[in-house]
């Protein structure tokens, strides 16, 4: 009896004994994954909620900072906004048709804006009665101040030929080459007639990037309209985005476009339709614009449609990527015919065609692009016809007629690096010029970079998949 109670007892205590070994393990366990999970959280706390110190930048004395813009959804509207002192003073855009000489003095309105390092004050000139085929020169006036005369020109409404430039991401460095880059690129493309850019234009939202920004486009913006999505980079980080009111306050447009606070937008041009979309918003913001793009395209009776938006529907990263932008928006893409998809936000070049189910190449045409200093590393997704890396692009869109025709640039040295052709029938017919036109796959990884290594690897990787792309065609 006494060894059968010493027995129960000593079974007992090592049975006590396991279970506290058990939860000391567990508790070890749990303390690593927590351990593990903090070091991960910090690796990446600046990626999810840091934002760059802003820098105080002196108030402007005289009206500056000037951009000409798009107004409402006509194509002969225009905004010009500018920047001038902390205060409101009364102000307007001093118009003068070079035609006849005629003046015209259009009132302006002022909001005074309010940074993390100082005030400003904007103002924003609406102008709506411009005549068509007719050059303008016009400046900025606030109070006694004025700003340089600039020049611009409008065209005949409702052609069927017209062209831009598009660029992706900008988001230049401080002291930066993009402004060389864009107009070197105007210079050689004199016919366009507006610069669209895929958002990221500003690397944040800082005075001093921002004055990078002005700086980038300094006698474009004031000349050629400017047509600006927003991006990441223009949004603050945190558990929810935030856009900053100046970013309307530039781009003026979205002062009178946007739909709650989703900076929506849509222009008719010519013969054709651009939609623009705020591709960073949280799911019930997508969810709004998706509405408001399906009433839009369903009230479209534009020949061609074309969509920007910053993050690809496809992307070039990773396959997963950027699902909630696609589940939202590509379905409409497809069912109401849009034909051109311009994207940014993914430092490379890309192209994808779709195809129908006999395999031939149909609309829409989706393009990822960029201009900026900073390259990302891509997966070669073989739903793409086309990549580049290692550069920098634009793009040309012209239209003429029943052809719209898109052709990529090397930004550096402006030798043509895809072209493609979207001829207008019952069915749209793709014309794939690109594939007479190698790719660039030079890269050099820095032998200290894993991942340097790993995408050098898959570079190769993908040129031995496809050698008839890295060669022209006789």
């Amino acid at each position: 009896m006494f060894n059968c109670m010493k027995c129960c007892t000593k079974v007992l205590f090592l049975h006590h004994k396991m279970k506290t070994r058990s939860k000391n393990i567990k508790r070890i366990v749990l303390l690593l994954l927590m351990l593990a999970l903090a070091t991960w959280v910090a690796t990446r706390w600046n990626v999810w909620f840091g934002n760059p110190e802003e820098l105080a930048v002196q108030p402007l004395k005289a009206p500056g900072h000037v951009m000409l813009t798009f107004g409402d959804e006509s194509e002969m509207s225009r905004n010009v906004s500018w920047q001038c002192d902390t205060v409101l003073r009364p102000s307007h855009l001093e118009l003068v048709c070079l035609a006849d000489s005629d003046t015209t003095s259009i009132e302006a309105q002022g909001e005074v804006f309010e940074s993390r390092k100082g005030r400003a004050a904007y103002y924003v000139a609406r102008l709506r009665q411009l005549k068509p085929a007719t050059h303008y020169r016009y400046r900025a006036v606030s109070g006694s101040d004025v700003s340089q005369w600039y020049d611009f020109q409008t065209y005949t409404p409702n052609r069927d030929h017209f062209s831009f430039i598009f660029v992706g991401d900008v988001q230049d460095s401080i002291g930066g080459i993009a402004n060389r880059l864009l107009m070197e690129a105007w210079a050689h493309h004199p016919e366009v007639e507006f610069l669209v850019c895929g958002g990221d234009l500003t690397e944040r939202p800082a005075n001093q990037y921002w004055a990078e920004t002005f700086r980038d486009l300094d006698s474009i913006g004031q000349s050629m309209p400017i047509l600006n999505v927003t991006g990441n980079h223009d949004y603050f980080k945190g558990i929810t985005r935030r856009l900053e009111r100046r970013f309307p306050l530039v781009f003026s447009y979205f002062l009178d476009s946007k739909v709650d606070d989703n900076m929506v937008y849509t222009l008719n041009y010519g013969d054709a339709q651009i939609f623009v979309l705020d591709s960073n918003r949280e799911f019930f913001h997508l969810w709004t614009q998706r509405q408001w793009l399906k009433q839009q395209l369903e009230q479209s009776t534009a020949k061609w449609k074309i969509l920007v938006l910053h993050h690809p529907l496809y992307s070039i990263k990773k396959k997963n990527n950027n699902l909630i932008q696609r589940w939202m928006f590509d379905d409409l893409v497809c069912q109401y015919g849009v034909d051109l998809v311009l994207q940014g936000h993914e430092h490379a070049y890309a192209r994808m065609t779709a195809h129908d189910d006999a395999g031939n190449a149909r609309t829409p045409v989706y393009t990822v692009s960029h201009c900026s200093p900073k390259n990302y590393r891509i997966s070669f997704d073989e739903r793409f016809d086309k990549f580049g890396i290692s550069s920098r692009y634009y793009q040309t869109v012209n239209v003429s007629g029943d052809t719209l025709a898109m052709a990529t640039y090397d930004a550096y040295t402006h030798v043509l690096y895809d072209s493609l052709l979207i001829i207008n029938g019952t069915v749209h017919q793709i014309v794939d010029m690109g594939e007479d036109i190698p790719e660039y796959m030079e890269y050099t990884p820095d032998p200290n970079n894993k991942k340097d290594l790993k995408f050098a690897k898959r570079i190769q990787e993908y040129v031995n998949r496809h050698p008839e792309r890295m060669r022209a065609k006789n």
